[in-house]
């Protein structure tokens, strides 16, 4: 996480502890000479006691030591908890017992320390509930001043170098903004720090480079790898410095992001920068390019894709299998689907119900419909359960090919097996179907089913009947239909 070249290699100059807290202004004012030494007094006998005493008497002993009004001050319990810094647990445990029995009125100092300490030994999901803690205990509702970082923040900094911390605090005060979703916070935080040239790590600035993705949009995300992994170089004091490297799951997020919007030409132009910047694609990076191209149809630019993964030594896994099936049966290639498949099998790779769902819709949108329940066969002997657009395209090529009892009898046994409440689409396509073919009363039976599992007729199911009343020449019949919608404001089309 947050760090510098001392302690790791992920900055590119030396940043002391000292010239972190140098970066900021900080201020503290001594306390007079007599209230110094009985806080001395009293924070030595409190370590004596949490040290050396048994664990049985130790909080009694700590309990009987707090003065009975007013307890521990902050600044004490800061003290302690500092001279306890080579024992995180004890000095935890100690913070938690003056909270517990009310014996301090914690301040944001005494939560800073004790978060520094936690956070130099590593124990993070500690170190990151009190920080989160603090959070709401100290909110930043009295600033007047918007731009100003948060109050927690400044707090750490100013108690940074007495606590002898690490610049790994700062990740996971990121961290809970970003568990809260607080973007903008976040996002002024990595500003302040990268203007000392200070960088989160990786995961941090992966995490929020995606809740701005999801948040705000891939552009917005993109902007933001931009300004934190900027690989241009930077002057500062005469100084050359880099920021932090992306690695793949940075450029996996953006790339996602901008094929959720339908952006090819963006995933192209991440994918070749991912390539400029050495960084090595892995077995998803792969998959994200294909599945953009497949979508748009580009099967020759996705298969380029899918043999230079091979050529690479990036072995092809199930989501890339899946992704160039479904793209070869999008384009009604399903011939081609199907060497995918087969190939896929021989190379021992476990084909899963998505896999079969691709090779359904592909013969669907052949019209082979034989082949589609041949595979529905073969999802129901693995335990697959079929997705309700799948039930949709198989009964309407049913109905289209074999007529609509077949499409009937074959969605009642999905119902039946799967033990699955079919959606609206699936009710709409079968009572137009029947009213299509006359079969008005078995339509009535499946509309009075379809209103039973809690979907309210529409603007579909009417027109349907209306449909089919006129074709059997039955008016009055229709125009009841007509004047129902009309009572149940239902928008009425020309019939």
């Amino acid at each position: 996480m947050l760090s510098t070249v001392t302690r790791r290699t992920v900055f590119s100059i030396p940043l002391t502890k000292h010239a972190l807290c140098s970066s900021f202004s900080t201020s503290a004012s001594s306390p007079p000479q007599s209230a110094a030494n009985e806080d001395e007094k009293l924070v030595s006998a409190a370590i004596t006691i949490l040290k050396h005493h048994r664990s049985k008497s130790r909080w009694s002993e700590i309990l009987s030591l707090a003065p009975p009004t007013s307890g521990f001050t902050p600044s004490q319990v800061s003290q302690i908890i500092l001279q306890l810094r080579n024992a995180p647990h004890l000095a935890l445990r100690f913070f938690h017992f003056t909270i517990h029995r009310s014996i301090c009125s914690h301040s944001l100092s005494s939560y800073a320390s004790i978060i520094h300490i936690l956070s130099r030994s590593r124990l993070k999901s500690q170190a990151l509930e009190l920080i989160k803690c603090a959070i709401r205990k100290f909110p930043d509702t009295h600033k007047t001043d918007s731009s100003s970082p948060p109050r927690i923040f400044e707090m750490l900094v100013k108690t940074y170098r007495t606590c002898d911390s690490a610049p790994f605090v700062f990740d996971l005060l990121i961290k809970a903004y970003l568990d809260s979703k607080k973007v903008d916070l976040s996002v002024e935080l990595v500003r302040i720090l990268a203007s000392k040239n200070i960088f989160p790590h990786i995961v941090i600035c992966n995490s929020l480079i995606e809740l701005i993705a999801k948040s705000q949009g891939p552009f917005a995300a993109y902007d933001m790898y931009r300004e934190i992994f900027r690989c241009e170089k930077r002057k500062e004091n005469v100084r050359e410095v880099k920021s932090v490297m992306a690695n793949a799951h940075t450029f996996n997020i953006l790339m996602v992001g901008f094929h959720r919007e339908g952006v090819v030409e963006k995933v192209e132009e991440v994918w070749k920068e991912m390539m400029a910047k050495n960084c090595s694609p892995n077995a998803y990076s792969y998959s994200v390019v294909m599945a953009a191209y497949c979508e748009d149809g580009r099967m020759e630019n996705a298969m380029k894709v899918w043999e230079e993964m091979s050529d690479k030594g990036v072995k092809h896994d199930i989501v890339a299998y899946n992704t160039i099936i479904e793209g070869f049966c999008k384009v009604g290639k399903v011939e081609r689907a199907e060497e995918v498949f087969k190939e896929m099998v021989f190379n021992g790779v476990q084909y899963t119900c998505v896999t079969l769902e691709h090779l359904i819709n592909g013969h669907c949108m052949s019209r082979n419909v034989d082949a589609a329940l041949v595979l529905y066969k073969d999802m129901c002997r693995k335990g697959f359960k079929p997705e309700s657009s799948t039930i949709d395209v198989v009964a309407e090529v049913l109905c289209d090919k074999s007529g609509v009892f077949e499409a009937l009898e074959f969605v009642r046994a999905i119902i039946k097996k799967h033990d699955i409440v079919p959606r609206k689409t699936t009710y709409e396509l079968l009572i137009r179907s029947l009213c299509k073919e006359g079969w008005m009363e078995e339509a009535l039976k499946l509309q009075v089913e379809m209103v039973g599992k809690g979907y309210a007729p529409n603007l579909e199911i009417y027109s349907a009947f209306i449909d089919g009343y006129i074709k059997q020449g039955d008016d009055k019949k229709a125009e009841t239909l007509r004047n129902e919608m009309l009572r149940n404001k239902i928008s009425c089309k020309d019939s």
